[in-house]
């Protein structure tokens, strides 16, 4: 069920919809969307965008294969970095393209550790590092875009927000001439997003923290949708991570404010959205924060029985796989 290749065109992907109060469920495609929406309502979107973040490299002096995948930037030249390769400890020294070098200096624990670069590597991502899709897709991108949306802006992810990548340009321009405004947030995304719950109780495990920002001007934006009675959609769940965090911060009479900074939301069963009113999102891994924030929002019982009918009807699954809208 795994998608290897994005649909072609975007948005020839298909849309499963479900209503979280019923259940019920419809089959669409995604160029459906804007008819699904009401004039009044609001789409929110990650415009992050994804860095080459996986990066070849050799010990130095022996010559040896690594790769480095960059998960943080701590400084210029400082990175949180995920390290593929034996022997890679404090002091040991690696080798890139075009004369950079880096040094290990701290052991985070499991294979992450932080790279010193001799000078800052973030202008150079474009030639020195490859896009870091995740394991599950083998087949090689024909375009290093085909693994960003078509609105992405601000660098600073490893993991492409997916439920963006069914937009096209035409269709955001439809959308928009039914009436439906487009607001725009920026969460950037960390591999620990993928990272499996392996604890026998979830609220055992260890959220991840990223870095979001909403404005102020995205704020209102929400707040006067909200108090006309109209719906908070949220494309994909970084940009509900980030409705979710600053709903948390908003005084009572308001579902938003401006935001910047750190968040360790955790999203499980039982959590009450204060901001998301509607989640469109692909179709994520078993035993992910992913799926149970899906669950928490539409309830898991109805979404797992969603799955099941997405498996049965030949629905593609995972990042270029196919969508769902919860309404």
């Amino acid at each position: 069920m795994i998608a290897q290749r994005p649909a072609d065109p975007r948005d020839a992907s298909r849309l499963l919809v479900m209503d979280r109060a019923s259940g019920r469920l419809s089959h669409h495609t995604f160029r459906d969307l804007p008819r699904l929406f009401s004039p009044g309502d609001v789409l929110v979107l990650n415009q992050t965008r994804v860095i080459p973040a996986r990066i070849p490299a050799h010990k130095i002096p022996s010559g040896g294969a690594v790769e480095l995948l960059l998960l943080k930037k701590l400084s210029d030249q400082k990175w949180e970095t995920l390290v593929g390769g034996k022997g890679l400890n404090p002091g040991r020294r690696v080798s890139l393209r075009e004369g950079m070098e880096g040094e290990i200096i701290a052991n985070l624990g499991g294979a992450r550790r932080i790279v010193l670069f001799n000078k800052p590597i973030s202008a150079s991502l474009d030639r020195l590092g490859e896009m870091p899709v995740p394991p599950y897709i083998h087949t090689p991108l024909e375009q290093p875009n085909e693994y960003q949306t078509v609105f992405a802006l601000h660098p600073g992810s490893v993991a492409a927000p997916t439920a963006g990548l069914h937009f096209t340009h035409q269709l955001l321009v439809e959308i928009e001439e039914h009436g439906i405004s487009i607001a725009k947030i920026t969460l950037h995304v960390g591999l620990d997003t993928f990272a499996p719950v392996t604890e026998e109780y979830p609220e055992s495990h260890l959220i991840h923290s990223e870095w979001c920002q909403l404005s102020e001007n995205t704020a209102e934006t929400i707040n006067a949708a909200s108090s006309a009675g109209n719906r908070i959609i949220a494309v994909g769940t970084t940009s509900v991570r980030t409705l979710e965090t600053v709903g948390l911060r908003a005084s009572p009479n308001k579902r938003a404010v401006a935001f910047e900074g750190q968040t360790n939301i955790y999203i499980l069963p039982g959590f009450h959205f204060q901001t998301t009113d509607a989640m469109l999102t692909n179709f994520h891994l078993p035993r992910s924060t992913l799926l149970m924030m899906v669950c928490a929002f539409a309830g898991r019982e109805k979404v797992l029985k969603a799955y099941q009918v997405a498996i049965e009807e030949g629905y593609r699954f995972y990042s270029f796989g196919d969508a769902m809208l919860i309404i």
